[in-house]
């Protein structure tokens, strides 16, 4: 008789990609927890590969859906979170998981970050921080620490790193949450958390890219970090931030949650009087010649 672990863990294979797809990672890398705890997590919320669409766009961290059995959307650099809400929208009882890297989410698609946060959109977003630009051979991110000599910084890093974490608690983002790959106990259940959340859910994954960037490794992360302990109020937004302000040690744990925002998908009026799905509707001819009509 096998344990829950290990029965969590066989019922993960259900989303492996299967012998013929080659994965591209070094050994080593940080992404290779994360894929594996995110299985087990789908386990964990009841999720299956027919129901759940992952999305991402350019870099390590994006080709995680390349290694998943499951509905994916690999789009360009950036762009990954409006692709997502237009899925989320399209067709609510899908389950959307938005998994790239820190480079893609803050950098490129920086901009798309502050409108999909607006929105509330009901996804899941998780963020391989690595602190680096891995596919790319090592230039700086925008979490890069200030200082760090980089192939394209041999001078050292001198912009500010952004804080992801108050970046989303200011914007009022419903869940915000970090954990670390080093750690996937605690990883699989922030990660199950912010799948059952309703609403936009942001979880920062701290993960060493161990060819090109030699300093934040598993042991710097798990020197420079903490978990939340039972004092913190993860729906005091004052808190909160307060919280997402320390760097000298970072902490670890959901940050912030705000259960009463209403999501995007329900705010639009596409399911007011019909809850099907966007693909069920057969709307005549004549009544799409006629809107199009009234936008001339």
């Amino acid at each position: 008789m096998i344990g829950a672990a290990e029965k969590q863990k066989e019922e993960a294979k259900k989303f492996d990609a299967g012998p013929e797809v080659e994965n591209q990672w070094c050994p080593g890398c940080g992404n290779f927890p994360i894929l594996a705890t995110m299985k087990k997590a789908l386990v964990q919320v009841g999720f299956k590969p027919e129901q759940t669409v992952f999305v991402s766009g350019i870099g390590q961290a994006a080709k995680l859906p390349q290694y998943m059995k499951s509905h994916y959307f690999n789009g360009l650099h950036g762009r990954a979170l409006p692709v997502a809400t237009g899925i989320k929208a399209a067709n609510p009882s899908l389950n959307v998981v938005v998994s790239s890297g820190d480079g893609d989410i803050y950098g490129e698609g920086g901009n798309h970050l502050i409108h999909t946060v607006r929105r509330n959109p009901n996804i899941t977003v998780i963020v391989h921080d690595n602190m680096i630009y891995g596919l790319t051979k090592g230039q700086a991110a925008p979490t890069t620490r200030k200082g760090m000599v980089t192939p394209t910084q041999p001078r050292g890093v001198y912009d500010e790193p952004i804080n992801p974490m108050t970046f989303a608690i200011g914007l009022g983002a419903s869940f915000v949450a970090r954990a670390n790959a080093g750690d996937p106990v605690q990883a699989q259940e922030i990660i199950a958390q912010a799948m059952r959340h309703k609403g936009f859910a942001l979880v920062d994954i701290f993960q060493p890219c161990v060819v090109f960037n030699k300093k934040n490794t598993y042991q710097w992360f798990k020197e420079h970090s903490y978990t939340l302990g039972p004092d913190h109020d993860p729906t005091d937004r004052t808190q909160a931030f307060a919280r997402a302000l320390e760097e000298e040690a970072f902490p670890l744990g959901i940050l912030y949650k705000n259960e009463k925002r209403e999501v995007f998908e329900e705010m639009i009026g596409l399911y007011d009087d019909d809850k099907r799905p966007l693909y069920q509707r057969n709307v005549p001819r004549n009544v799409i010649d006629a809107l199009l009509e009234t936008r001339k």
